[in-house]
């Protein structure tokens, strides 16, 4: 058995850190949980839709990793297996509250609800080009949640959080092959989705909508 290190344990990898909390030192899952938390909400969120129900599918997500830590073999990356376990409480959470769950895509999204990391910027947008960013920002979360959830999954999978077409697949539980047709086809879907949106430039859509709203007080 390895001995256990000395000092801070923050920079220590994934696989250490299983292994001490399998030990017992259970408060050390806090790293884990600071580690992946934020690209897993997001992915949970991508799935769900709903920023309340994301909250607690990301709490029970990592209390079962937590319960069935000893079970972890180090077959897949700890983020790989972690990740699985979200999406499986996710899916269960849509089959059980389907309803409530499945809001209409046409409602504004809550405030804050932003799937793309924030970044600090030494210049601030004007205010066309703020509203041009929320707006993209409303269309790509419209068009993600309007696209079924097999392909859903793997856009936020791969193209959200990045994950490699190999981890993806272990997340998934499918074959490579599989979650590379399933991609292809979630990013055919989102270019037709979004295609009719980008004919004309910001500017001109921006005042197009202007004047509806003069025309509509």
């Amino acid at each position: 058995m390895k001995p256990e290190p000395n000092g801070d344990l923050s920079q220590a990898s994934d696989e250490e850190l299983v292994r001490l909390v399998c030990l017992g030192k259970r408060e050390l899952f806090g790293h884990l949980v600071g580690r992946y938390q934020r690209s897993v909400y997001h992915i949970v969120q991508g799935i769900l839709g709903n920023p309340a129900d994301s909250e607690e599918v990301l709490q029970e997500s990592f209390l079962k990793a937590l319960q069935h830590i000893g079970g972890f073999r180090g077959e897949a990356q700890f983020r790989t297996w972690l990740t699985r376990i979200a999406i499986n409480e996710a899916r269960m959470r849509l089959r059980k509250y389907r309803p409530k769950l499945h809001d209409s895509i046409d409602e504004a999204p809550e405030e804050g609800m932003d799937m793309r990391p924030r970044e600090l910027r030494d210049w601030q947008p004007n205010p066309e080009e703020k509203l041009a960013e929320a707006e993209l920002a409303r269309l790509l979360e419209k068009a993600i949640r309007a696209l079924p959830s097999i392909y859903r999954e793997v856009l936020v999978l791969r193209d959200l959080e990045h994950l490699s077409n190999e981890e993806a697949a272990q997340a998934l539980g499918i074959s490579l092959p599989a979650t590379k047709a399933r991609l292809l086809r979630a990013r055919l879907m989102m270019r037709d989705y979004l295609t009719p949106h980008f004919q004309h430039r910001w500017h001109h859509r921006l005042l197009d909508r202007f004047a509806q709203l003069r025309r509509h007080p």
